[in-house]
């Protein structure tokens, strides 16, 4: 799907915000006023928190999908604010559009869109003020700099070393290197992202950052422009996604402001691009990317580029560019281990205990050991199941029980996600290790047996909704004490054993397909 969501910040109202070249009122404008409303409703940490990070983005027929970054979110949003967000989109838009609301899953899961479409940009909460309609939402031709490309608004921002303007930029503030957890799946590309920030020699030109939606690459490439203007504010920094980069492209095409939009990204200093493969099959953007990229390297210049696949997977991207790609240094990310989903848990507590004007929060070790297993895919859902128990229960998540938080979160959890049956977990189990699914339900109590059969239990306390004596029934008619004494004997075992907590991850996310 070609998502049209960018944003730019400039300190002016912006009414309407008409697009010159169509003649319409942006649904960017709109959404900025609703966002301005909801917020003065909401309070920060609220909209913050389930409405900051949406977007409001065009499908190829024209219809305006208000997109959130999580499942979690989405339900939220329905369930507390979405009456509301209608109400307040009705009033405010004049031409009396439909707006529709999905997860960022669902909409991408949509068919692709046209590459030429028109931009709509989500509001910068950090710029939002109670005096002026949010400027965030005003694209770069409804700007009195006309003829001048988005990427030099961005770059001229970057030049003045303003932290409030850096915002233009579409960076969000809490992804820096202090809120970044590091780990064994991430160390490396972590490193690599301070020596390019640090501005140090010897360093390799491109680095691509590669791996599935929410594996920190984002964060990362956020830190790094943060921190790169920070350590050199007369240096020419300029951030964009990928989708910023394809809509500015066209703009600029359809304008005639081409050569601004070139000597912009040129003489960048550095230039960051998130998730370029959203580029790949789209023949003149790719064209212009390479050319781009071409000039800054053979100059110099130094370019972060993330991807959700290794480069040389990308086969529907141009060869010249991917070949470009795969010349500097490709850095994997590989899915965050049981231990550091337990930290990036401990580090979210401690952020939104400050949020709330706590010292910090705490919850029971159960509790966060069950978040760390239940979500294994991708740290934004991590942070999200978090968001949802803290915002339910406050700082009274430090009582929430093992039973509590997954009675919270199970009717979120159920709507997009394969159903996992217990003789789902015992066959994959017994194939897994190499024996038969009736080993599993057998009196046979050898260790061969016994600790496999151990840890299907536990999965099927952990992935399915059964309670402890139907899964003891599944289980050769056990008592449901006994399915409880695995469950605890796998929660003990992991700690202490590698092998085991990889067979667990692996059973788990081969049961979610």
């Amino acid at each position: 799907m070609t998502a049209t969501g960018y944003g730019v910040g400039v300190r002016r109202s912006v009414g309407h915000a008409v697009d010159q070249a169509a003649g319409v009122v942006l649904p960017a404008a709109v959404w900025a006023k609703v966002c301005l409303s909801l917020k003065g409703e909401l309070g920060d940490d609220t909209f913050g928190s389930w409405l900051g990070q949406a977007v409001v983005r065009q499908t190829g027929a024209g219809q305006l999908v208000l997109v959130t970054p999580t499942g979690i979110a989405r339900d939220w949003v329905r369930r507390n604010a979405w009456r509301r967000t209608v109400d307040l989109w009705g009033q405010l838009d004049p031409l009396g559009r439909g707006l529709d609301l999905k997860s960022r899953v669902e909409f991408d899961a949509m068919a692709p869109a046209p590459e030429a479409l028109t931009a709509i940009a989500p509001v910068s909460t950090g710029s939002v003020s109670s005096g002026s309609a949010p400027s965030a939402a005003t694209p770069v031709s409804a700007l009195p700099t006309s003829g001048v490309s988005e990427a030099a608004l961005i770059a001229s921002t970057a030049d003045k070393g303003d932290v409030d303007l850096a915002r233009a930029a579409g960076l969000q503030e809490r992804f820096r290197f202090d809120t970044f957890v590091p780990g064994p799946a991430n160390e490396f590309a972590y490193a690599v992202a301070r020596r390019v920030a640090a501005w140090s020699d010897g360093h390799f030109n491109p680095v691509v950052f590669h791996g599935p939606y929410g594996f920190g690459k984002t964060h990362l490439l956020n830190a790094i422009a943060w921190e790169a203007m920070r350590v050199a504010p007369h240096r020419k920094v300029i951030y964009l996604t990928a989708e910023r980069f394809l809509t500015s492209f066209v703009r600029a095409m359809m304008e005639r402001s081409g050569p601004a939009f070139k000597e912009e990204l040129r003489t960048a200093d550095l230039l960051l691009i998130d998730d370029v493969h959203f580029i790949a099959g789209k023949q003149s953007s790719q064209e212009e990317l390479f050319h781009t990229l071409a000039a800054l390297t053979q100059d110099g210049r130094r370019v972060v580029f993330t991807t959700d696949r290794a480069p040389g997977d990308l086969a529907e991207m141009d060869g010249r560019l991917r070949s470009h790609l795969q010349a500097g240094l490709v850095c994997g990310i590989e899915p965050a281990d049981r231990t550091l989903r337990l930290g990036i848990l401990e580090r979210k507590l401690g952020q939104l205990g400050r949020q709330q004007g706590n010292t910090a929060l705490v919850a029971r070790p159960e509790v966060l050991q069950f978040l760390a297993d239940r979500f294994t895919d991708s740290v934004r859902e991590l942070e999200g199941a978090l968001n949802t128990l803290v915002a339910r229960t406050g700082d009274k998540v430090a009582n929430l029980g093992l039973d509590e938080a997954q009675a919270i979160l199970r009717p979120h959890l159920r709507g997009g996600e394969k159903r996992i049956t217990v003789d789902d977990i015992q066959k994959a189990t017994a194939e897994h290790y190499g024996m038969k699914q009736t080993d599993l339900i057998s009196e046979r109590r050898n260790r061969a047996i016994a600790r496999p059969r151990q840890a299907a239990m536990w999965l099927a306390k952990q992935l399915t909704t059964r309670s402890l004596p139907d899964i003891g029934r599944r289980f050769g008619g056990r008592d449901h004490t006994t399915v409880l004494h695995a469950v605890r004997r796998i929660e003990e075992l992991k700690a202490a054993d590698p092998v085991l907590t990889h067979d667990l991850e692996t059973l788990t996310r081969k049961l979610r397909g």
